[in-house]
């Protein structure tokens, strides 16, 4: 779980008179990093943020992971092109390192041979994995059950990343190139007269030529407020707990593990374990919180596969993953009309954290029509690909 820094708005900079090139709606990872790249780019840019920071729901509640096996194919490509990014963040970003090597170790029993076999061939195109041999599973797992694990593949290519600094960066740039940030500005009502939103908030009435819906589980309903046809998201909750660690475990190098089904998943995280059931559980967009049935199953699953009894927790919480149909991120414009003035950058799903540099740089290219970056050329990533018209007619 990330530290939350304060995210202030800037009432000295924002009129109600200004039409803005671009509002966008949520402050969360895909509003900032879409933000900091129009700005950069010269528009005038607003976010309107429903609650009293940045971040609050799903960005703030991420132990988020570089992981270019993690996703669908897209997912995938969308990593791999953000891939630079992370490794020499640009100076107005931040000037620390954001990520920190965490190797992935996948394991499976012998009742998932055949899922072990589907993910080796699916992964053809991650070059850093490696199967492990038994005794090696339990090396570099030590806490891992003798008896538990009939398989295990090393992933050398995770590595954490600093959310907290990932974020406010993103918001820091916005702000430094003329950006500004409204919060406490929940939707209320939202028109499209003459070329120009009018929208109406909790924090009052502003204009924009386009409408950028980063709003997270709520795009869909930012969508009915617009009189644009949803995307079929589907908000899913996810349970984390934290744990205190066994005296003497050394956490400095054991990598992040996880079930090949992702039932489960146990990772070090602040001289704590963070242990997840990896749920995914529909439910209506709201303020999540840790389900008692779910943390149960956690600790059930964990015990099982660990070498661990839980008696206490040091913490609980769970976040929104938003999915669409196919779990893939939704970018562009409504009915691939720039006209619409109504912009989507939603479904981001488990993934928002590690493809938000290149989904930032994707979006912005869009939403001001311009060409894509040859990073996310080169991964044969294109605008049809991601488009809310991917769909068809509902």
């Amino acid at each position: 779980m990330t530290n939350r820094e304060p995210s202030p708005s800037d009432p000295h900079q924002i009129t109600a008179d200004q039409i803005y090139d671009f509002i966008i709606i949520g402050a969360g990872i895909a509003g900032a990093s879409v933000a900091a790249n129009l700005a950069k780019a010269g528009a005038s840019i607003l976010i309107l943020e429903a609650e009293s920071q940045a971040g609050y729901h799903s960005t703030g509640r991420s132990a988020a992971m570089y992981v270019p096996s993690y996703g669908p194919p897209l997912v995938r490509a969308l990593t791999r092109a953000s891939s630079a990014f992370f490794q020499n963040p640009p100076a107005d970003i931040t000037e620390h390192e954001l990520l920190h090597q965490r190797d992935i170790l996948i394991i499976g029993t012998k009742a998932q041979q055949k899922q072990r076999q589907d993910f080796l061939a699916e992964m053809q195109d991650v070059p850093d994995l490696a199967e492990c041999a038994i005794d090696q599973i339990a090396t570099l797992q030590p806490l891992l059950r003798p008896d538990y694990a009939s398989f295990g593949i090393i992933d050398r290519s995770g590595s954490e990343i600093d959310v907290s600094s990932l974020h406010f960066g993103f918001l820091r740039a916005m702000k430094t190139h003329g950006g500004s940030i409204q919060t406490n500005a929940e939707i209320l009502a939202l028109n499209h007269h003459n070329g120009i939103w009018h929208i109406k908030s909790k924090a009052g009435d502003f204009r924009t030529k386009t409408i950028i819906n980063a709003a997270g589980a709520w795009a869909d309903e930012i969508a009915k407020y617009a009189g644009i046809r949803p995307i079929g998201l589907v908000p899913k909750r996810r349970t984390a707990l934290l744990i205190e660690p066994p005296q003497n475990c050394e956490l400095t190098t054991m990598p992040m593990t996880i079930d090949i089904d992702e039932d489960f998943y146990l990772k070090p995280e602040a001289g704590q374990l963070l242990i997840s059931p990896a749920n995914e559980d529909p439910m209506m967009p709201c303020d999540a919180q840790a389900d008692e049935m779910d943390i149960a199953i956690c600790i059930d699953r964990i015990e099982r596969a660990f070498d661990l009894t839980i008696t206490r927790l040091a913490a609980k919480w769970a976040g929104l993953r938003s999915f669409v149909s196919d779990k893939e991120p939704v970018v562009g414009f409504a009915d691939n009309d720039p006209n619409s003035g109504f912009f989507w950058l939603a479904g981001q799903g488990g993934y928002g954290i590690q493809t938000s540099p290149a989904l930032g740089m994707m979006a912005a290219s869009l939403a001001m029509q311009t060409a894509l970056p040859d990073s996310l050329i080169a991964q044969h990533i294109t605008p049809d690909s991601l488009s809310p018209e991917r769909f068809g007619q509902r």
